[in-house]
């Protein structure tokens, strides 16, 4: 069979059903402003973490609010806590905030 370069992918579709959303309504709770987050990216950009790791905040934000609470969980340590993506996020999201309190959720200490 001949080989052309291409492979087939993992199946990636969302399905909302199998989602745990317990977890970002408690964060919304907590940080009013990840409703503002259009997942644009900017905060990934600067990101101290991704130069040396494979860390993306906007993937954790995506992650969380699908409801894929495992990726949440193996990805959000891995924030170094610099604060750059405050600074650069044009919506304003607090995201130095947002990371405490989803550690703060995974740890077993309720928010609210």
């Amino acid at each position: 069979m001949p080989r052309w370069g291409y492979k087939i992918h993992e199946d990636r579709q969302v399905i909302w059903e199998e989602g745990d959303f317990s977890l970002v309504e408690r964060i919304r709770l907590a940080e009013p402003s990840l409703c503002l987050c259009i997942s644009c990216g900017t905060c990934a950009s600067g990101c101290t973490a991704a130069q040396f790791t494979d860390f993306s905040l906007r993937r954790v934000i995506i992650q969380l609010q699908r409801g894929r609470i495992e990726e949440v969980r193996q990805e959000i340590d891995r924030c170094m806590l610099c604060g750059k993506c405050i600074l650069t996020c044009p919506r304003g999201v607090n995201t130095r905030h947002l990371v405490l309190c989803i550690r703060k959720e995974l740890s077993g200490d309720v928010l609210y």
